[in-house]
């Protein structure tokens, strides 16, 4: 005879489980909450900020409303300069601006889309905080206005005002991509003395994958003594490997500046030797650039490739070889497709730090060898141009989503291959 169980047992039963499993998972969360918070605010904040300030136009609305409501009515199109009430309206912003002192925030602006205009603006506000009342009993603001500067009776000038003048722009990217707006409202190029983003993001890639390729050359046999010599070699050779982690990036950048300079160790003994008779300049170029970022990334390249190769077992290369493979065929048929894992997440991970390096480049690189980076860091803190700044970061930021999801497709090809 079958006991039959309580149901309202069972129910209490499973209720009581519920709630110790809720509980864990309460402490759960919030032993991770302090982690999760100090994320928000180190990273994904200061990201959103920037991407942000990117797209962010709040000057121009903020010191000349009135002046930009009017001109987003006019017809470039039809008139080739706006109305006698824009004029109007300008001048009398344009000089309480200059009274008021915040007409450097305009002009400043201004002169990132079309250079040379802050002093067109700077010089507008003076001359109108100075000769304000006899000019407006002249009664015509066109005139004075282009009086002033003749640049004012010309259609790009007001064409630029009031493509700043929008609260949410692309510009800053434009600019980014070396491109800008024109009169019309289409993309154009900028003029080709000003072109140089583009260039400074090849640059940026060629350099990145050049390190990395240098990396891996030398990772990969070193991470195969790692993985395949006794523990007490490989130890050894382990702590050389992560010596450079104990040293500061600053004093390693700088000891290549001693060794390649023309003075240095380097040509000391190329001349020692007898190899060359002239100093060679091997510092403040590119070759300085790629040999100091592949010493330093270095580690970041055979770091991965061991802890994948630590997973492979010789017994499969003595299977091979038992079978009738030379020791090369076995190695290159057995061995290496086992250990290219690491190496493409050992390049992965070199190609997206050497993306983003600034100091090594700009200590042991010349003026044709700064990265993306270098230029970053000098709209936010010398021109103070934080869009662009941040437009870069932005592109740059994407550029590193595009190499990884390329990784991530790449390996997702690879593992239906091999299933």
């Amino acid at each position: 005879m079958r006991m039959q169980g309580n149901p309202h047992g069972n129910t209490a039963l499973q209720s009581q489980l519920a709630r110790v499993e809720h509980r864990r998972h309460i402490r759960a969360y919030a032993l991770i909450l302090p982690l999760f918070i100090f994320i928000l605010i180190t990273f994904v904040v200061p990201i959103f900020t920037m991407l942000f300030r990117s797209v962010d136009n709040p000057l121009p609305d903020r010191f000349l409303p009135e002046t930009l409501a009017l001109l987003s009515e006019w017809e470039a199109e039809q008139q080739p300069i706006p109305p006698e009430a824009v004029y109007a309206t300008l001048a009398r912003e344009l000089g309480h601006s200059y009274q008021q002192r915040t007409i450097g925030k305009i002009a400043t602006r201004v002169n990132y889309e079309s250079g040379g205009t802050r002093s067109l603006i700077m010089k507008t506000g003076r001359r109108l905080s100075r000769g304000a009342n006899v000019m407006m009993q002249q009664g015509n603001w066109t005139k004075a206005l282009i009086k002033i500067d003749k640049r004012w009776g010309k259609r790009e000038i007001w064409a630029t005002l009031r493509t700043v003048g929008e609260r949410y722009t692309l510009a800053y990217y434009l600019a980014a991509l070396d491109r800008r707006y024109d009169w019309d409202g289409t993309i154009v190029a900028v003029p080709e003395y000003r072109r140089i983003y583009l260039q400074v993001f090849g640059r940026t890639f060629w350099i990145s994958l050049l390190v990395t390729v240098f990396c891996g050359l030398l990772g990969y046999p070193v991470a195969y003594l790692l993985a395949n010599l006794s523990p007490r070699v490989s130890n050894l050779l382990m702590i050389m490997v992560l010596l450079p982690f104990w040293t500061s990036l600053l004093v390693r950048t700088t000891a290549w500046v001693v060794i390649l300079q023309k003075e240095g160790v380097l040509n000391d003994l190329l001349i020692f030797l007898g190899l060359i008779d002239d100093r060679i300049q091997l510092i403040f170029n590119r070759f300085g650039v790629i040999v100091a970022m592949t010493h330093i990334l270095l580690p970041f390249m055979i770091l991965p490739i061991y802890s994948v190769m630590k997973t492979i077992s010789p017994l499969y290369m003595r299977a091979a070889q038992s079978l009738g493979a030379t020791p090369f065929t076995a190695f290159w048929r057995v061995y290496f497709p086992q250990s290219v894992p690491g190496m493409g997440a050992g390049g992965l991970l070199v190609f997206i730090l050497a993306l983003g390096y600034y100091i090594t480049p700009a200590l042991v690189g010349g003026p044709t060898d700064q990265m993306v980076s270098y230029f970053i860091a000098d709209h936010t803190n010398r021109s103070l141009n934080w869009g662009l700044a941040s437009a870069l970061g932005g592109l740059l930021l994407a550029s590193v989503l595009v190499v990884y999801w390329l990784y991530n497709r790449l390996v997702g090809l690879d593992n239906m291959k091999l299933g």
